[in-house]
C-alpha cells in the first residue's frame, strides 16, 4: 500500500467502527478481511486453534458487541459467556457503572502527565490497601498480570539481596521473561531458554515438598527471595490445595525467611468466592498481584502489593521501577467503578453461591458420563472439568460454542476446560449452559470424537 492508500484504508475501519448499523455486505466483508489480516499481518497460526473460525459454519465468528454475559458476533449471532475473557469479566462485559466511570474520565484526561499528582491513582491505591488482606497497604499500578508478577518479584529481589524463586509444577505467572522463568509447563519454557538462573520447582498443594526444597537450597547456600504461588491454580484447571496448605506455607516461608509472593491475578476480585482468595485460608502474603478484572473488564489494569515494611525499599528511588501507562487515568477510573460494583452487588457472595450450584451439578453430569468426563473441581466461579483425553475436550468445547455457550481449554491441559462466567450471570444461563453442555456430552458418547467411539 502506499501513504495514501493506508490513510484510506484507515478512514475506511474508523467509518465502519463509527457505524450504528451495518449491511449484511459489509459484515461478509469485515469477516473475510479479518480472517485476511490476522493471516498476514498478524499471527496467521491463530486461525487454526478459534473455534470461532474452525467451527463456525458459514462465516467466521467475529465478535462485535456484548453486554453482561451475552456477546454477540458481527452476523448477530448470541453467545453466553462463560469463559469470561480468562478471568477479565468477573463484572460482565460493558457494565453500565464502569463504562460511565471511564467515560467520564476520558472527557477531562485520558493518561497521565507524568508530572502532576493523578487523583485517581491514590484513590484506587487506597481502596486496595483497605480491603487487602493484612499489612497490605502499597501499591503499585502495571497493566497487565506478566508485569504485576514481573514488578514482585523484582521487589522481592530489591528487599532480600537475593536472586532465586521457588515455583509450582503448572503453575502459571505469565509469559513475560521473567514470570516465564516461573512457568511450570516446559512446553512454554523451553523455545526461550535459558532463562532467569536459581528457579526451582514443586508440587502444587504439598508443603511438605516445599520444606525439603528449601532444606537443600540453604544447605547449598542458594538464596531464595520469594516462593511464587496461585492460591488458585487458574491455568492447570482451577486446582484447588488442601486445607491445610498455605498455613503450613506461610509458615515455612516465614521459618526460612523468604518472602510469600501470592499471584491473585486471575483468582482475585471476588472470583472464587472471597475478595482475594487466599483469604479462605487466613493467610497474609508478603506480596500479593492483581490483575485480569481488576479494570472491570472494560480497561487494562493490573498491580502488585506490599506492606510498609517492605515498601520501603522502592521509596528510597521511586523511579527504581516505573512504567509510562501503569496507573493511567482511565484505568484506575475503571478500578475504583470494578471495586464499587464488587461491593455493592456483592460479587464474591454470588460467586459462591452460583458456583457450588455448578460444582454440585457438574459432579451428577460427571457420574453420569465417566467415560468421557473423569473430575469437576474448583471454587467460587473459577472451575475445571477434567476430561479423558485432550480430543474430548475439544470436542466438549466446540460442541458447546456451536450450541452458543463459549469455553475452552486452559494454557497448561486442553484435556481441561475451564468454567469461569461473570460472577453476576443470571442464574437462568447457569441452567441453559448444564442443558447444553449434556446435550453435548450425550452426542459424543452416540457418535465418538470425529467420528470415532470413545471406548
Amino acid at each position: 500500500m502506499t501513504r495514501d492508500e493506508v490513510l484510506k484504508t484507515s478512514q475506511d475501519y474508523l467509518d465502519i467502527i463509527c457505524c450504528k448499523t451495518l449491511t449484511k455486505k459489509i459484515k461478509q466483508e469485515v469477516i473475510q478481511k479479518t480472517i485476511e489480516n490476522i493471516h498476514n499481518y498478524f499471527n496467521r497460526g491463530y486461525l487454526d486453534y478459534r473455534k470461532s473460525v474452525t467451527e463456525a459454519e458459514d462465516f467466521a465468528a467475529i465478535e462485535w458487541e456484548g453486554q453482561g454475559s451475552i456477546i454477540k458476533d458481527i452476523m448477530g449471532r448470541k453467545y453466553i459467556d462463560f469463559l469470561g475473557g480468562y478471568g477479565i469479566y468477573n463484572m460482565g462485559i460493558r457494565h453500565p457503572k464502569i463504562v460511565k466511570a471511564v467515560e467520564m474520565q476520558l472527557r477531562r484526561m485520558p493518561l497521565n502527565s507524568q508530572e502532576l499528582l493523578e487523583p485517581l491513582r491514590g484513590a484506587l491505591a487506597q481502596l486496595l490497601g483497605e480491603l487487602a488482606p493484612g499489612d497490605l497497604q502499597q501499591c503499585f499500578f502495571i497493566n497487565n498480570g506478566t508485569d504485576a508478577v514481573e514488578g514482585a518479584m523484582k521487589l522481592a529481589r530489591l528487599y532480600t539481596g537475593k536472586s532465586g524463586f521457588i515455583s509450582t509444577v503448572r503453575g502459571f505467572h505469565g509469559k513475560s521473561m521473567g514470570s516465564l522463568s516461573l512457568m511450570g509447563k516446559a512446553e512454554y519454557r523451553q523455545p526461550f531458554e535459558p532463562l532467569l538462573s536459581n528457579i526451582h520447582f514443586v508440587p502444587f498443594g504439598d508443603a511438605d515438598e516445599l520444606e525439603q526444597e528449601l532444606t537443600k537450597l540453604q544447605a547449598v547456600g542458594a538464596g531464595i527471595a520469594a516462593f511464587v504461588v496461585e492460591p488458585v491454580q487458574g491455568e492447570a484447571g482451577a486446582v484447588v490445595p488442601p486445607d491445610d496448605y498455605f498455613p503450613r506455607v506461610r509458615e515455612i516461608c516465614d521459618k526460612y525467611g523468604i518472602l510469600l509472593i501470592v499471584d491473585e491475578v486471575q483468582t482475585g476480585m471476588g472470583r472464587t468466592g472471597k475478595t482475594f482468595a487466599i483469604e479462605h485460608w487466613n493467610v497474609v502474603p508478603d506480596i500479593m498481584c492483581l490483575g485480569k478484572s481488576l479494570g472491570g473488564g472494560v480497561m487494562p489494569l493490573s498491580a502488585f502489593m506490599s506492606s510498609r515494611r517492605i515498601w520501603k525499599k522502592l521509596e528510597q528511588n521511586p523511579f527504581v521501577h516505573s512504567t509510562t501507562f501503569g496507573g493511567n487515568a482511565l484505568a484506575c477510573a475503571a478500578g475504583i467503578a470494578a471495586i464499587n460494583v464488587m461491593l455493592e452487588e456483592k460479587l464474591a457472595e454470588q460467586a459462591t453461591r452460583k458456583g457450588q450450584f455448578l460444582l454440585n451439578e457438574l459432579a451428577k453430569i460427571q457420574k453420569k458420563y465417566k467415560k468421557l468426563m473423569l473430575d469437576v473441581h474448583g471454587k467460587g466461579l473459577l472451575i475445571g472439568m477434567d476430561f479423558v483425553t485432550n480430543n474430548i475436550g475439544y470436542e466438549v468445547a466446540a460442541g458447546l460454542f456451536k450450541r452458543g455457550i463459549l469455553v475452552a481449554g486452559t494454557m497448561i491441559s486442553a484435556q481441561t476446560i475451564r468454567v469461569e462466567p461473570a460472577l453476576n450471570i443470571p442464574d437462568k444461563y447457569l441452567k441453559v449452559f448444564l442443558d447444553k453442555l449434556e446435550e453435548t456430552l450425550k452426542q459424543i458418547d452416540k457418535e465418538g470424537v470425529h467420528g470415532k467411539h470413545t471406548e
